[in-house]
This record gives C-alpha cells, structure tokens and sequence, in this order.
C-alpha cells in the first residue's frame, strides 16, 4: 500500500488529455497484435500480474556480474541476513539498519518491491535475547516487530513476521522455542504489532517443508485458518520450496488450499537440487504459480550456484560464472506460456468472485487511487498489491453487460459525465446502473477486453503508460495490449 501524497500528473488535464491523443494514436501501430514475450524474468512475470525475485547479500554487491544479473532479472529482492533480528538488534534497543537499508535503498531506487525478512524467528536471535524467557522475551520480541516494521514503514511489499514456527514431527505442532515458550498466542502477537507499525505491508507467515499437504503444512493451515476466522491480520503465507531433485505432485494443490483461506500465496526461497530433472521441477512450480491466482510472486534464495547456501547442490538459475542455465530457460518459458493460456488470467467472468485487473502493457493493476472513497476519484493503474483498492466485483446489469464495484468503496467504474469522447476519464461513481457504468467483456487468450455501452469505447491505460499512477480512460477499441486486462482472481 502507497502512503497518500498530492496529487501528480493530473491537474492539467485538458491539456494532458491533448497531449497524449497522439501518443495513443502511435502506439497502436506499435502495439498492435499480442504483447511480445518477456525476455526477463522480472518482465515476463509483471506481464502475468506476478513478481519474480531474488535474496541478495550487502557483502555481493560490489560484484558487477551479480549486480547485472539482479539488475536485469529479477523486479523484487529480500535481503538473505541483513534483516534478521540479530543483524538488525544486535544489543538490546540497539538498532543497525545499515546493511538493509542499502538493500531497500538500492532496490526502491531502481523500482523493484522490498520483501521483509524476518521479524520473528527461533533463530539467528542476538545473544541477548538467546538468553531471555517468559514476559521479558515476549516484550522484547514485539518491541523488536515493532521497532523494525516501523523503520521500514511504506517500504516493504511483503513482511515475513514470523518465520519457520512449526516443527518437522509428524504431527503438525508448533516448534518448541524459547518465543513459543512464552505463549501459544505469540505468532497472533506478532502478526497484530507488524500491522500496526506498517499497515500497508502484506503479512506472511513463512516455513520450509510445507510444499506438499502434509502434518506439518495441515498444521500451519490450521492456524492460518484460525486467524482468518478471529480477524488476526494475516495476508499470505510463504512456501520456501528448497527441493530436493522433485516437485511434491500435491504442490499446486497445496498453493491452492491455502489460496482458497482469502490468503496470498508466495513461493520465498526456492532453490532446486541440481540433475537431470532440474530445469523441469522449476518449470513445475512456476506454472503452480501461475495456475492458482492468488500466488502473487516467485524469489529464488541467491543469484549463481556459488552464491548458494546449499554449497554443491547447484540448485539456482544461473552457474557460478553468470551464464544462464536450462532452468532459467524453463523458466521463463514457463512465465511466456502463462500456464495454459497466454494471459493466465481467468477465462470467465464469475459474478460471486473479486478480481484484480492486471494490465497487459504495464503489468500493473487498475486502481482506486489514494484509497479514495469519494464520488469522482480517479481510477489509475499501480504497481500490483491486491489491496481494497485493486479489487473489483463484476456486477450483472441483466443485458449482458456488468459493473465493477470497489472492494473498498463499494462505487462502479463509471465514465466521467456520460462522455463519449476518445481520452474521457474514468471514475468511481454510486452504482445507478447507468448505460456509462455498463461494460461489456471480452476474454481471449486470457486477456479482458472491457467496453462502455454508453460510448462504445475500450477501458485503457491512457497513452500505454507504465508508470504508477497513469490515467485510466476510454478510447477506441484496437486491441491495443494497454487495452487487455488479466483477471486475476482473488477471492
């Protein structure tokens, strides 16, 4: 979630509307016919509504052929040890944010999405609070949630608060640590001092060997749905997948059932034994990816095998020289595909679900912007976070046209005082069913195409903008890729 800020881009609008006619004019001729195929990860993930990224070192990042690989890969990153309660707290209300801080500082400046890693885990705790038990601990711990969440305030894409809690026992139980030694409710307590101290953040639980359905994965379920149920501020929970040479054939289902909680998925450390199946496992989990819509993205835990923490295992997407390997190939294929259809979006529209609509061209969502409530407020595409704001209900008008509410305003998009003009602004409106606020959608190829009933005229991204923050309009319908939306269900 973006923090609120004047408004930019927008106060001349007349003019703007001008300015860019020609522009949209000319990209048709440029963009006409399907979108090209992503050459990057990063690229080809954003076109599928998704985000591909990678853990990176401070100590790495003086090296050139690391950094270029980051660089043109991967749109997010989480730091691999920087952020961890003992780099970060390393005496007690001592803080060191340096090494993180160049991570989140390098990877805002070049536009990729910070994850977090981790608020609360058994280990890599400071000697300090090693030495701790019972209340003491317990204040300690949340002040250390609250004390780093806060530092990185509007900063973070996804938070892993609480990481690798449950135990490898068969049965599903919680891992005896001196944190749940200070009670059972201290994940819950953790989850509520994250929200507070960065509410914009999604927050995810994060554990190893939960790929499959199994005791231990049952048992984060278990609490996950628990959570859900009582309103603890869960927003997804992380599979970190380190396989072995095979993908559990239950993997997708597994996504799918947690998805099926009103929970983001997230796969936050994959890493796959190097051999002969190697390039298709990857393959495996990113269409597992792509096929549950609730799994907003992919990170891979190190850039070249020798980056690895899995020394002699070989397991990432590129050798220890930078070169590009099978996987990453299958990989991006896979990504290219869209996992059964070329958009990977939904393939019909249904009426009881909420959706996210990914634009082609940008790969961002349409949105209400500042989380406006007000008759009026502009719609606009963002950098997707499956927030109120992005999600939208298709409402049947009875003609075969629909209304997209707002999940956080409960308006419709509606076109600006009836207009039929080219470059006409869209809005947010109360829903009077007019013929302004009825569309007509059209999917192939798993791509939306949405047009007004009033005017004739397609819902687009004015002037095939990537840029957070770009006018969403109507005009001529040419199929223009900043013309197709990816129906991304989400609930």
């Amino acid at each position: 979630m973006r923090t609120t800020s004047p408004r930019r881009g927008r106060m001349h609008r007349a003019v703007s509307l001008l300015a860019t006619a020609g522009l949209v004019a000319t990209t048709a001729l440029v963009l006409a016919g399907p979108a090209q195929a992503g050459t990057t990860l990063g690229q080809s993930a954003a076109e599928r509504g998704r985000y591909f990224g990678v853990a990176i070192a401070a100590g790495r990042m003086s090296d050139a052929t690391y950094m270029g690989i980051v660089d043109r890969e991967f749109d997010s990153v989480v730091a691999e040890n920087e952020m961890k309660m003992d780099a970060t707290e390393p005496n007690r209300n001592q803080f060191n944010f340096t090494n993180g801080d160049r991570i989140v500082s390098y990877a805002l400046g070049k536009g990729k999405k910070v994850r977090g890693h981790t608020l609360g885990w058994h280990a890599q705790q400071p000697g300090w609070m090693q030495n701790m038990s019972g209340q003491s601990l317990r204040d300690a711990f949340l002040n250390h949630v609250t004390q780093v969440a806060a530092h990185y305030r509007g900063k973070i894409h996804s938070w892993d608060v609480v990481n690798e809690a449950f135990a490898d026992d068969g049965r599903g139980s919680r891992r005896d640590s001196n944190l749940q030694r200070t009670g059972n409710d201290w994940i819950e307590a953790a989850f509520r001092a994250a929200r507070a101290a960065d509410p914009g953040a999604k927050l995810c639980y994060n554990d190893y060997n939960t790929d499959g359905v199994n005791a231990k994965s049952t048992g984060v379920y278990n609490m996950v749905r628990d959570f859900k149920s009582r309103g603890v501020p869960i927003d997804c929970v992380g599979f970190q997948s380190h396989l072995g040479t095979t993908v559990p054939a239950d993997y997708q289902a597994n996504l799918q059932r947690f998805a099926d909680l009103g929970v983001d998925v997230q796969i936050t450390e994959l890493d796959i034994q190097q051999g002969s199946n190697q390039a298709n496992a990857y393959r495996q989990v990113t269409q597992a990816c792509l096929a549950v819509s609730r799994c907003t993205g992919i990170t891979v835990w190190g850039v070249r095998d020798t980056d690895s923490w899995r020394t002699g295992a070989n397991p990432l997407l590129f050798d220890g020289a930078g070169n590009k390997k099978a996987a990453y190939t299958a990989v991006l294929d896979a990504l290219n595909a869209g996992g059964g259809n070329d958009g990977g979006g939904a393939t019909t529209v249904d009426t009881s679900a909420w959706y996210v609509l990914v634009n082609r061209n940008s790969g961002k969502a349409l949105d209400v912007y500042n989380l406006s409530t007000a008759d009026g407020a502009d719609i606009v595409q963002w950098a997707r976070n499956n927030g109120n704001q992005q999600q939208w209900q298709f409402v049947s008008s009875g003609n075969g046209t629909y209304r997209l509410r707002s999940r956080l305003s409960s308006k419709v998009l509606d076109v600006s005082s009836w207009s039929t003009a080219n470059g006409a602004e869209v809005v947010q409106w109360p829903d009077t069913n007019g013929a302004n606020q009825q569309w007509s959608v059209s999917i192939a190829n798993g791509y939306a195409s949405l047009v007004n009933r009033n005017s004739g005229k397609a819902l687009e991204v004015q002037g095939a903008s990537v840029a957070d923050g770009g006018n969403v309009v109507q005009y001529t319908a040419w199929n223009g890729a900043n013309q197709q939306w990816q129906l991304v269900r989400v609930g």
